[in-house]
């Protein structure tokens, strides 16, 4: 199994073997070193070291919202003159801001009791105020979570949960609510302190635990391991000089007047013998008790799988080997009127499916999509793509979607040609712009709705320019490249002639009808998939970490098995030897509709295992939700066809037909 932490091992081990020649790193796997200050730079002691570590904030997000905002939007303290880092195309689809903690920086291993960071004074009487403060009490109640950066690994809060574990938080929440019944919400109930009815807590003080690991037998100084704080509330007597004495720092829901709240700080430093930096991340994926569950699910899809296309298979050959025999047995006349079953549709097997353009053009971004998940969650299994590279997974979907262009094209060119169609034009233009056009209108309306909400997921026109420069001009191009190819060859050579009249269908029992069929059909590649499919939407709307590419590639491997074997192909058999030769259509969409158990999962995930409120946030989860359901449409739908495809061609190619 490879998965994320075994795979970024692997990668490491063969770069510190090249390490001598060449000294390379892949991005986001570099070991940035610290010292003491007065060491970096000096002769003799620690070269390329740095003795300041930097401090940047990240959005705030909430599992109760769909809605990210930016640090800036709750006032708390900020920095005006820092510039922002530059983010990547994924970061920014994702809706991620970083910029420099208003903490700004601290020396490394030197110890912080207590440090201001500034004081915000709001005054009820004011409205700018007051809308500050209502803001900011949303947020406490909506349990709206910071996220901080050190060194690239998040800062966590980790406390103790049920059984005696430990939960690592990539993220602390910005204070807590005790309702007007007494009963804490959330961190709340970590204080007992916070007991007054209606009255929100503010976390304006955090304690920051810094582990180190100083590498030995090389000069290179120590390596930061892990990064832990610790959310509080001090009521500061003195906020010009504060002490972190006294009571917490309480907001009553019906205050008015003036309030000042004092944001600080303290940083302490802890040598780590144990940890490694390149296993750094360990921690904080172990808390998430997840990885039993994932063997689990993937063994017993596994052992379904292999049971059932083994038996289908069994079955299959076996039918079959006699059925070609009997024919091909066959001399005369006679003997080939008596044909029946699946022989008896051979004239109208590769007769063109109705609504040929509309399917060429589902195929041909299938393909396109087909290709892209599995090269991106290839990559992503190898630890290129770790979380440690922020945003690199979507901005790899992204860019391989563009370059993709040329085989979406070309698929779509050469079934269409084979379908008797003759509008190229329409065909290129439906395959450039179809499926794209469907997912954009999606996602330029989900983003009109958070640019209304003022949320930092909403994308800046200069980026919505950029994807649409990507679409017109390198995958539109790259489309009509492989249509040119696609259509300039010989269309596909069937083993078969096709009659001129269609042969009429019988009237078919109630399982071999093509609702049924399709409904059925949809029912097994989800049982595959629905365990994963469930820490997918975690790693979404509740803003889970999620690291197990291992499990997510054999899953989709084990998805693909599934559509291409033991239920398309047995399917089209079935309705074959009821001499139903209507295949096209069905094998797409029988393997497709697991897109609408999907869909159905999802409605169930929204009401069942979310708390979001608000009308925004429930357009923006079922808008987001049909764009994923539309690509696993033409994701599953176009390996069913190519399934029932290759085993039509197989099973005529090889019958002698008269």
């Amino acid at each position: 199994m490879c998965s994320l932490h075994r795979a970024r091992g692997s990668v490491l081990v063969i770069f510190l073997l090249l390490h001598s020649a060449t000294s390379f790193y892949l991005p986001g796997l570099a070991p940035v070193s610290f010292c003491e200050p007065g060491q970096a730079g000096k002769e003799n002691e620690v070269p390329d070291c740095k003795s300041t570590i930097e401090i940047f904030v990240n959005r705030l997000d909430s599992v109760e919202s769909v809605l990210p905002y930016e640090y800036t939007a709750f006032d708390f303290c900020a920095i005006d003159s820092e510039k922002r880092p530059s983010e990547n195309l994924g970061q920014v689809l994702f809706g991620e801001r970083i910029e420099p903690s208003p903490t700004r920086w601290f020396e490394f291993k030197k110890k912080v009791d207590c440090k201001p960071v500034c004081t915000k004074s709001y005054n009820t009487n004011k409205p700018e105020d007051k809308a500050h403060l209502d803001f900011l009490k949303k947020g406490m109640l909506l349990n709206y979570q910071h996220h901080w950066i050190v060194d690239n690994m998040p800062v966590t809060w980790c406390y103790d949960v049920e059984d005696g574990q430990k939960f690592c938080n990539p993220g602390f929440p910005i204070g807590c609510y005790v309702t007007e019944a007494g009963r804490p919400k959330d961190a709340c109930v970590v204080n007992s302190d916070f007991k007054d009815k209606d009255t929100f807590y503010v976390f304006n003080h955090v304690d920051i635990t810094i582990h180190y690991h100083v590498v030995e037998n090389e000069a290179a100084g120590a390596r930061l391991v892990a990064a832990k704080m610790e959310p509080k509330s001090y009521k500061h007597t003195k906020v010009e000089a504060p002490d972190c004495a006294g009571g917490p720092m309480y907001l009553n829901n019906k205050f008015s007047g003036e309030l000042k709240i004092g944001y600080t700080y303290s940083v302490q430093f802890v040598e780590d013998t144990h940890i490694r930096w390149a296993s750094r991340w360990d921690y904080i994926l172990e808390s998430m008790p997840h990885t039993n569950i994932q063997w689990f699910s993937i063994m017993n899809s596994l052992v379904i799988v292999l049971f059932l296309s083994g038996m289908v298979a069994m079955i299959m050959l076996r039918t079959l080997h006699k059925d070609i025999a009997r024919y091909n047995q066959m001399d005369s006349v006679e003997d080939a009127q008596e044909e029946f079953g699946w022989k008896l549709v051979h004239g109208d097997v590769f007769r063109p499916p109705r609504k040929g353009m509309l399917l060429s053009v589902f195929l041909g971004s299938g393909t396109q999509i087909f290709i892209m998940m599995f090269v991106t969650l290839f990559f992503a299994c190898l630890g290129f793509l770790s979380p440690a590279n922020r945003g690199a997974l979507m901005t790899c979907a992204v860019v391989l979607w563009v370059l993709l262009g040329t085989p979406a094209g070309y698929v779509a060119a050469r079934f269409y040609k084979s379908f008797g169609g003759e509008k190229w034009k329409t065909n290129v233009l439906l395959t450039c712009f179809l499926c794209p056009g469907v997912v954009f209108a999606d996602f330029f309306v989900m983003n009109l709705i958070l640019w209304g909400e003022g949320s930092s997921a909403a994308m800046p026109f200069g980026t919505l320019v950029a994807i649409l420069a990507l679409w017109f001009c390198i995958s539109v191009p790259l489309t009509f490249i492989g249509a040119y190819f696609g259509f300039k060859k010989t269309g596909i050579e069937h083993p078969v002639r096709t009659n001129q009249i269609p042969r009429q269908i019988p009237e078919q029992s109630f399982y071999t009808r093509s609702l049924p069929g399709i409904v059925m059909g949809g029912i097994l590649p989800f049982g595959c998939i629905f365990i994963q499919l469930f820490f997918i939407l975690n790693s979404i709307w509740s803003h889970q970490m999620y690291y197990m590419f291992g499990f997510l590639f054999l899953v989709f491997i084990i998805l693909v098995i599934t559509c291409y074997t033991t239920h398309t192909i047995l399917l089209c058999y079935f309705h074959l030897c009821a001499e139903d030769y209507h295949w096209q259509w069905r094998s797409f969409l029988t393997s497709g509709f697991t897109a609408v158990y999907f869909l159905v999962y999802a409605i169930h995930y929204f009401f069942s295992k979310l708390q979001i409120t608000g009308l925004a946030s429930t357009i923006l989860y079922f808008g987001y939700t049909m764009i994923m359901a539309l690509i696993f449409f033409l994701f599953t739908g176009t390996i069913g066809f190519f399934a029932c495809f290759w085993f039509v061609t197989k099973i005529y190619s090889v019958v002698k037909v008269d």
